[in-house]
């Protein structure tokens, strides 16, 4: 009877190492991602992001867009930009709801109505450049 509880715990005792513990099979996998995630790395090479040629060419602000920013050919970025200088320094940003901008007379005239969201700026101003 000594002989078969002896033999019974070996055999369990065998099954146990043959198994490999969750410890090692869960480093075996981050190893395995790993390696996948540098090679992907590897073979994406990023490149410098190149500006948009058609927001860098100069043009022509014309009627009221002209009379806030100048008559002097400008690139759609800084016309938005210089925009946003006018809007800043006369303080016409809405103080209850910063997205909207409130309109003096020569904003106004670019606008055609009192108020207008910051979101809407670009449309307006396109209608105004040539």
């Amino acid at each position: 009877m000594a002989m078969k509880k002896a033999k019974k715990a070996g055999k369990k005792s065998g099954k146990k190492s043959a198994k490999k513990s969750p410890a090692k099979k869960a480093a075996k996998k981050t190893t395995k991602k790993a390696v996948k995630r540098t090679a992907k790395k590897a073979a994406k090479k990023k490149t410098a992001r190149k500006p948009n040629a058609a927001f860098m060419k100069p043009m022509m602000p014309t009627g009221p867009l002209a009379a806030i920013i100048g008559s002097i050919p400008t690139p759609r970025t800084e016309v938005t930009s210089q925009i946003w200088k006018y809007i800043k320094k006369n303080n016409l940003q809405d103080k209850a709801n910063r997205r909207m901008i409130n309109a003096d007379e020569k904003l106004r005239a670019l606008f055609g109505k009192a108020q207008a969201s910051m979101f809407e700026l670009t449309k307006y101003v396109s209608k105004h450049l040539r």
